[in-house]
């Protein structure tokens, strides 16, 4: 027994020392790894293409690096159909659809005030300028967006520490991606050439932001005249500078280089819209407010967003077989690569993730195509409406049918309808019946039974993903494929479910980023999951997609 105690005695000590050794030896718990900041970027009309087919001509520092040594998702597309600016910028952001988030075009019917509702219009709220000119472009904000943002998000996680701050000339490229709790968003007022914000944000803009209006940039971009970077004749990736495809900027005869001053061109700010120093004017603003903000010096991840406008203004005018469309995307690629040069300085490589795509991309001009045999045309929307509001009549009596018209879809009257109890199916095949007769028109499908349209598998997703029942329309309009909707013969747009409208680059590049590239399938949605994922963050509220994993290292 005595033997029994000494042993003991003997063991005690030794435990207590072998847990004292291994509590000295335990290392310290280290903080959680997130990068310093990170920058989304949004290329205003950017088809996947674009990246290959000026490849040979891009520098070494802008789009080249970040696919060179960042992750490349080849195959990326919208997953709805309304591929239009304020749903892009929406989608990246809050990984989400139209369906859930809300925003189903730039501008939609609202049955109960029975007008049209521009996406971020807020009449509760004013303009925030330094020109102390009063603009109703300030009466802005994100309050139609139903849904958080991944930068809601880093915000709800770091109890509002983290600083986001949103930059683009359109209002809508830069308060959808912001989201609700951003520190400020940013606009270019075309009134007088300023950057204006609103008091959703704001009673007053900061003192950086002052004295970057201070300097009247736009006046000095006015001045200069858009002239091609490389000599006309290595354009060889695009058309002949002069041909029937493209619309003359407003006072020049021909759509031709050089353009001349864009002071003298329409409307002396807005002509700024459209030209390469659009982006460059954009580029100074985001550097401003990272040197201005210091984002990326404290304890918490800021988020930075900016969108580059000027080559949708360039590409719906010229195009996208132009030598505008080219030479701003070489411009453009400077441009990337002096924000990347800034950030490394500001930052630091490899402490930033910066993820690059496009809120849509882009047809070709059909009468481009039809120049090389391909099928396109132009669909004349006024005919369109005629057509709707005639065989309506003709079937069910007069009255006015057709409450409204906006992102392929057409509201009808309910009202009406109820009236004179006729059924949204009825109402759908007399239109799709009286339409099927343009040749431009492939079918209409009637948006409360999208299951019961006869359509391929594929565009299922892509129909019920748009349709939100207080926002969308009755009846959707499918164009046909290499059609345009529009009166103009020159030029492009975009809008529909076709791969050269849903296919777009997508980047990541830094902090966190396994370099590589995948030609798997992946979608607008992922964009917003991959990065909460990397943040260690909830996912934004309406989200639906995936990380993407193959890029986190």
């Amino acid at each position: 027994m005595k033997l029994l105690h000494f042993a003991v005695f003997l063991l005690v000590p030794a435990l207590s020392f072998g847990q004292s050794a291994a509590q000295k030896k335990a290392p310290a718990s280290s903080p959680l790894s997130r990068p310093k900041l990170v920058v989304g970027i949004i290329v205003d009309q950017m088809r996947y293409d674009y990246l290959y087919r000026y490849y040979n001509k891009y520098s070494e520092g802008g789009f080249k690096r970040m696919m060179r040594d960042g992750f490349n998702a080849r195959n990326n597309h919208y997953h709805y159909a309304a591929t239009i600016t304020a749903p892009g910028h929406t989608h990246v952001y809050t990984g989400s659809a139209p369906a859930i988030s809300g925003i189903v075009g730039n501008d939609w019917y609202d049955r109960q005030l029975d007008r049209d509702v521009y996406c971020v219009e807020d009449s509760t709220v004013s303009a925030v300028s330094t020109s102390g000119t009063v603009s109703s472009a300030g009466k802005m904000s994100p309050r139609n967006l139903l849904v958080t943002t991944v930068t809601d998000q880093l915000k709800i996680a770091t109890q509002g520490r983290a600083k986001v701050i949103g930059i683009a000339m359109k209002d809508r490229g830069a308060i959808l991606p912001a989201g609700h709790a951003a520190n400020a968003a940013y606009w270019y007022d075309s009134k007088d050439g300023s950057w204006i914000s609103s008091t959703f944000y704001m009673k007053e803009q900061p003192q950086w932001a002052k004295e970057f209006n201070a300097r009247k940039l736009a006046d000095k971009y006015l001045t200069q005249t858009w002239e091609t970077t490389l000599p006309l004749d290595q354009y060889i990736e695009s058309t002949a500078d002069d041909t029937p495809f493209e619309n003359p900027l407003a006072g020049e005869q021909k759509a031709i280089f050089p353009h001349q001053a864009v002071a003298s061109l329409g409307s002396k700010y807005e002509a700024l819209r459209t030209s390469p120093f659009g982006d460059i004017l954009t580029k100074e603003m985001a550097l401003a407010a990272l040197k201005g903000e210091n984002l990326g010096k404290g304890t918490e991840t800021d988020f930075l967003c900016v969108s580059f406008s000027s080559p949708d203004a360039i590409g719906h005018r010229f195009s996208p077989s132009s030598v505008e469309a080219q030479d701003e995307y070489l411009r453009l690629d400077k441009v990337i690569a002096d924000l990347l040069t800034a950030l490394d300085a500001q930052v630091g490589k490899g402490n930033y993730l910066t993820f690059l795509s496009a809120d849509h991309g882009a047809a070709d001009n059909p009468g481009y195509s039809i120049s090389l045999k391909l099928p396109g045309g132009f669909l004349e929307g006024r005919n369109v409406s005629a057509a709707t509001d005639k065989a309506l009549t003709e079937a069910f009596g007069p009255g006015k049918w057709v409450s409204g018209n906006a992102n392929g879809q057409i509201y009808l009257n309910h009202d009406l309808m109820r009236e004179k109890k006729i059924k949204v199916a009825d109402a759908a095949e007399v239109v799709r019946l009286a339409l099927l007769k343009n040749p431009g028109i492939q079918d209409i499908l009637n948006l409360h039974d999208i299951n019961g349209n006869s359509v391929p598998e594929y565009w299922l997703p892509l129909l019920r993903n748009v349709y939100n029942p207080k926002r969308s329309g009755d009846l959707y309009i499918v164009t046909q494929p290499g059609w345009l909707e529009g009166y103009q013969k020159g030029g492009t747009s975009h809008g529909t479910l076709f791969n050269y409208d849903t296919h777009v680059p997508l980047l990541f590049y830094g902090w966190g980023i396994k370099p590589g590239e995948t030609t798997r399938r992946t979608h607008i949605a992922d964009i917003a999951s991959t990065v909460s994922a990397l943040l260690h963050i909830l996912e934004p509220s309406g989200n639906i997609g995936n990380p993407i994993a193959e890029a986190i290292k």
